[in-house]
């Protein structure tokens, strides 16, 4: 299949977006958040016991949330991404060790299932909901 330099470049702009929100949350720069995310974003946490709501909500969730490690590392992958004109689907894997205050680390598996969008500032996450796959290590009480 041949792919024209647009799509390329669409698809390129979308792994950096992706890529930038890793960086972004793991790095606990929630400001840079605004330039991945629409200013009406839906975002979906609740698969993995977080939060629901636009993105002033997950900022102050993931700041309250993260509180609890040290270190954080989204590590995304085999991105299945579906263009249509200025808008996109995708879905993908993200495998995420979270290293706690006293050293112990949960590792959680998850898909973000998202809907982009073209802006007049490039690419931008529109909605995105997780999909849990796995925890590991999980402290919480069953």
């Amino acid at each position: 299949m041949t792919r024209s330099l647009r799509e390329l470049s669409d698809r390129l702009e979308i792994q950096d977006l992706l890529v930038d929100y890793s960086y972004a949350v793991d790095k606990r720069d929630w400001d840079a958040l605004d330039r991945i995310f629409t200013p009406d974003a839906s975002i979906d946490f609740r698969a993995t016991g977080g939060a629901c709501g636009d993105l002033a909500t997950i900022k102050a969730f993931l700041v309250k949330a993260l509180a609890h490690f040290t270190v954080t590392q989204h590590l995304v992958a085999a991105s299945k991404i579906e263009l249509d004109g200025d808008a996109a689907t995708g879905r993908t894997m993200c495998h995420n060790p979270m290293v706690f205050d006293g050293g112990r680390v949960l590792f959680v598996g998850l898909w973000y299932v998202d809907r982009f969008v073209r802006t007049a500032t490039g690419w931008r996450i529109a909605d995105r909901v997780q999909e849990l796959a796995y925890f590991h290590n999980d402290p919480r009480p069953r």
